[in-house]
């Protein structure tokens, strides 16, 4: 595939990631928002409507409350009533971070709008102008397409699909949203941020990008124990982390982060990866299915590769960061900024100039809708950031060489047929309580 080739809608992917970052910067002029979509001023109330109220969802669901003081929260819904709760307590409890950052007033979500089980958005969807998507990421296809469906703006956490069926549900849908002009944006925050963005601006002081480095290494997350009387299904959703039809393992759910700035930066996507993985140290029956470390090298259609690595273990080098190297200097993310290859600074940016980009993207995102204007349309960029890490995973996971169209043509589905509380999910535990991990050499995908 090459870099410029044109994507279904004739944009090439070149063109799109350019697109998608200046609008992320506001610098498209936007057309004004059909009248059906129109908010007129800080008298018109914007509603939003919480999808999946775990700690992202309240952290969101915050950070979209504190954008605007006509933005109100009318609607909630997760699939446990005491996340719910939980959340709810949280947006409505005094002081919880300060008296003047409280949101207290905005939330208006009496008994019989706060919604549970798996069908519950479609309960909420109608009620709202905005929807907020923070449930695990396996749902997001099918929670982002009803939305659009219902005309509705879309802020959506990442990743936005765990599977390549996923991620062509969500181009199709992003599609939609473009005719509609629905603004959407997604948890990409660093597209938000300002040195990431003052970077980009900068990018060309490093010539040509001949070669990457990314990386996501910490301890891990949180595990949740399996209690008495649970089905499989409620147990998986309860320890989503570690099954990929709801998370899509570590490299999909946390290192799509990085993987997506080489990707902005490269304005383009790998053609192809390799890599290897496996699980070194998080292997117990509470860890699901999932690697603990993989490393990748992607290659995009100049030559150029990504050299990218995440890793759940602890007591081993954290580091969080992105590294791009270019014929006459590099770009160091973390450092926020630019040398030449002799080491001298080229360009540094002022980290006092740093802003909150979870608060940004929810800023920008409502001042648009606030004033009418059609400026957002990140969910194309999200579902192919999403497939990158879904390629990496292909990769390590099998240990062979994955081409990019091979793999999102390949209607791989890991979604189960029915969501309900007593269905089978998609994998299941031996009569020892292990499940089945993939196994490189042996494990075929695509």
């Amino acid at each position: 595939m090459n870099n410029d080739s044109s994507d279904n809608n004739g944009t090439s992917r070149r063109e799109f990631v350019r697109q998608t970052s200046l609008l992320a910067g506001g610098l498209i002029a936007a057309p004004l928002l059909s009248k059906a979509n129109y908010f007129s001023g800080a008298d018109d109330t914007i509603k939003i409507a919480l999808i999946g109220c775990g700690g992202r969802g309240t952290g969101a669901a915050m950070q979209a409350l504190r954008s605007r003081p006509n933005v109100k929260l009318v609607a909630m819904v997760d699939a446990f009533r005491d996340n719910l709760d939980k959340c709810y307590n949280a947006l409505t409890g005094e002081n919880t971070r300060g008296a003047k950052s409280s949101v207290k007033a905005q939330v208006d979500v009496p008994e019989e709008r706060k919604f549970t089980g798996f069908d519950g958005y479609m309960k909420a969807i109608p009620l709202a102008d905005v929807l907020v998507i923070a449930t695990p990421p396996g749902f997001r296809p099918i929670h982002f397409e009803e939305a659009i469906k219902q005309n509705k703006h879309v802020f959506m956490e990442k990743p936005v699909a765990t599977d390549p069926a996923g991620v062509q549900k969500v181009l199709a849908t992003a599609e939609i949203a473009k005719q509609k002009k629905l603004n959407v944006v997604v948890g990409l925050q660093r597209h938000y941020q300002n040195s990431y963005r003052e970077l980009f601006k900068q990018k060309d002081k490093i010539g040509d990008i001949t070669s990457a480095q990314a990386w996501w290494n910490n301890d891990g997350v949180w595990v949740r124990e399996r209690k008495y009387n649970q089905t499989e299904m409620e147990y998986q959703m309860r320890n989503w982390y570690y099954f990929n039809w709801l998370c899509g393992d570590h490299i999909t759910e946390q290192h799509i982060h990085n993987l997506d700035v080489i990707n902005w930066f490269k304005e383009g996507y790998p053609v192809r990866a390799q890599g290897m993985g496996g699980r070194q140290v998080r292997k117990g029956k509470n860890h699901g299915e999932i690697f603990d470390h993989h490393y990748v090298e992607f290659q995009y259609a100049d030559g150029s590769v990504l050299n990218s690595q995440c890793r759940h273990i602890p007591g081993t080098m954290s580091r969080v960061d992105e590294l791009l190297i270019g014929t006459k200097g590099k770009i160091q993310c973390g450092a926020a900024n630019i040398v030449d290859l002799k080491g001298k600074v080229l360009y540094q940016f002022d980290k006092k100039t740093e802003n909150e980009p979870y608060q940004t993207e929810h800023d920008e995102l409502f001042a648009a809708i606030a004033k009418g204007e059609y400026k957002f349309a990140d969910a194309e960029n999200g579902a192919k950031s999403s497939m990158t890490s879904i390629l990496g995973r292909l990769a390590t996971y099998s240990g062979q060489i994955i081409e990019w169209d091979k793999a999102i043509n390949s209607g791989l589905d890991l979604q189960p047929k029915v969501y309900d509380w007593n269905a089978k999910p998609p994998v299941l535990p031996n009569d020892d309580g292990y499940y089945p991990i993939a196994v490189p050499g042996v494990t075929k995908y695509v």
